[in-house]
């Protein structure tokens, strides 16, 4: 089957089944090795990438579930010299320690900044339980939400 996917800005065209799962067209098809596989069970994050407005978890969203939205992971965030604000702020706060759940956390972070420019403590955390950090790095990640809320209000 042939699915056509816009990622990151750009439009392709994959000879691939509805229901593979997202997170295995970006890294595997289109090379996109920002959104990390943990669990395989949407109960990580580490796997957290935009479609459309929405935080979705791609190990387990069918890529023909995408349609029309576009799909926008890490890279298509901010690189090199061009950094989001959510990716300066983690940098600053030293928020990623092994960093494999860095692209995840970032990508729902934008998710709720988008919804709520002005969350307090309790609204972060609430909203990012359910990414997952074993390296205990979430007070760090706490304060790099809230310095990327700070700068991104202006």
């Amino acid at each position: 089957m042939s699915i056509s996917i816009a990622v990151n800005g750009k439009r392709h065209r994959l000879a691939i089944a509805a229901d593979t799962p997202l997170l295995y067209v970006l890294r595997n098809d289109l090379q996109l090795n920002g959104p990390k596989f943990g669990c395989g069970e949407a109960q990580c994050g580490a796997c957290t990438v935009m479609v459309g407005d929405a935080a979705t978890r791609s190990c387990v969203f069918p890529v023909g579930a995408v349609g029309a939205a576009h799909v926008t992971t890490i890279e298509g965030l901010g690189h090199g010299e061009r950094l989001h604000a959510l990716q300066k702020a983690f940098l600053a706060e030293q928020a990623a320690q092994c960093g494999y759940c860095s692209s995840g956390m970032i990508m729902a972070a934008k998710a709720l900044l988008d919804r709520n420019p002005n969350p307090d403590e309790a609204v972060i955390r609430r909203e990012m339980a359910g990414q997952k950090c074993r390296c205990g790095a979430h007070n760090r990640i706490v304060r790099a939400i809230q310095r990327a809320a700070q700068e991104l209000r202006g």
